[in-house]
């Protein structure tokens, strides 16, 4: 009896798959380059000037709502609705935006590999859905929590915690974050117990805290890093 509690033990053990959640927003894609071009459209598209193009840019930079675009349609006198606005915003941004196919296959790969792979992104869940589904993303992860769902945000844990649990794991069982931001990735995910990578693109650790426990690039380093640490695991428990 003692011999087949055991086997159980292992049994469940084996089939527990190691758990990623990736940012989305420059990590997965390139929001600013994104944005850049969006502004550019959006002003040409108004008739509106270089003045006006840099303070749209500014309101979207860190993050857009449709309150964003009722401010932009008040200082701009611009004639149609906000949630015209908002709606045509979705509708461009999910048009210009893109993956890049070695990310996508990477995604695959892990996935392949056994891994749970989930996206964790702050913002609304509009845009972000839409950006999803347009890239190829959507159908290459197991969740997708984005923090206007549950209103819960990075870095709170229990932004984590909810991410963890659209993929079907639990934060307990442990796990990575891969992404940009150090404040809401790399310190959100550390204090919610995972391991984090910190996609740097070529810039140094900006802050004075700890580091995270690996730096790259972008995020196909990131992918081909946890790659390696699927076969390091498998390899341990064999």
């Amino acid at each position: 009896m003692i011999f087949e509690a055991r086997a159980k033990v292992v049994r469940v053990l084996d089939v527990r798959r190691l758990l990623v959640l990736f940012d989305l927003d420059n990590t997965l894609v390139d929001r600013r380059g994104t944005l850049g071009d969006w502004a550019a459209e959006f002003t040409a598209r108004h008739g509106l000037g270089d003045e006006v193009r840099a303070y749209v840019l500014d309101m979207v930079a860190e993050r857009a709502y449709p309150s964003t675009f009722d401010l932009i349609r008040s200082q701009c006198r611009l004639p149609m609705s906000t949630d015209e606005l908002w709606s045509a915003y979705c509708a461009d941004i999910a048009a210009l935006v893109s993956c890049p196919a070695e990310v996508l296959e990477g995604l695959d790969e892990l996935r392949a590999a056994g891994w749970r792979v989930g996206v964790a992104t702050n913002g609304a869940s509009d845009i972000q859905r839409a950006k999803l589904r347009a890239t190829g993303i959507f159908e290459r992860v197991d969740g997708i929590f984005v923090s206007e769902d549950a209103d819960a945000r990075k870095p709170q844990r229990r932004h984590f915690a909810l991410a963890a649990a659209r993929c079907g794991a639990a934060l307990g069982d442990g796990g990575w974050v891969v992404g940009d931001n150090p404040v809401n990735d790399i310190g959100g995910g550390r204090s919610a117990g995972l391991r984090t990578i910190w996609v740097g693109h070529g810039h140094s650790w900006p802050t004075d805290d700890s580091g995270p426990d690996h730096m790259v690039p972008h995020a196909r380093a990131a992918i081909d890093l946890l790659l390696l640490h699927a076969e390091d695991h498998a390899r341990t428990r064999a």
